[in-house]
C-alpha cells in the first residue's frame, strides 16, 4: 500500500504574533535564505500584500519583488516587514562548531 503525505503548510499553525515570531526565528536560524519566502507566507496569512504595505509605507509592487523567490531584500525592507509582524531581528553568538 502506497502512503500519500501531503504538503505541509506551516501558516495553518500560525495564529499569533508569537507564532510569527518563533517561525521567522527558526527559519533565520535554519537557513536565512528563507526569510524571503518566511515572510512572504506570513504576509499571506496576516492580510495580504496590501495590508502589509498599509503597515509598513512600501508599495506592494516593491514588497513583491522584495520577498519574491531568489531575492536579496535591503535590511530597511526586512526590518520594516518585520516590525509590521511585531518582531524584529536580533543578533546572538553563534553556536561553536
Amino acid at each position: 500500500m502506497v502512503e500519500r503525505i501531503s504538503d505541509f503548510d506551516i501558516t495553518k499553525y500560525i495564529t499569533s504574533e508569537d507564532d510569527i515570531a518563533y517561525y521567522l526565528e527558526a527559519v533565520m536560524d535554519e537557513d536565512p535564505a528563507l526569510l524571503p519566502a518566511a515572510l512572504r507566507e506570513v504576509a499571506r496569512i496576516s492580510g495580504g500584500m496590501t495590508e502589509l504595505s498599509r503597515k509598513t509605507g512600501l508599495s506592494r509592487e516593491a514588497l513583491y519583488r522584495s520577498l519574491a523567490e531568489d531575492s536579496d531584500p535591503r535590511y530597511s525592507t526586512i526590518c520594516r516587514v518585520l516590525a509590521a509582524f511585531g518582531s524584529q531581528l536580533t543578533s546572538k553568538k553563534a553556536a561553536v562548531l
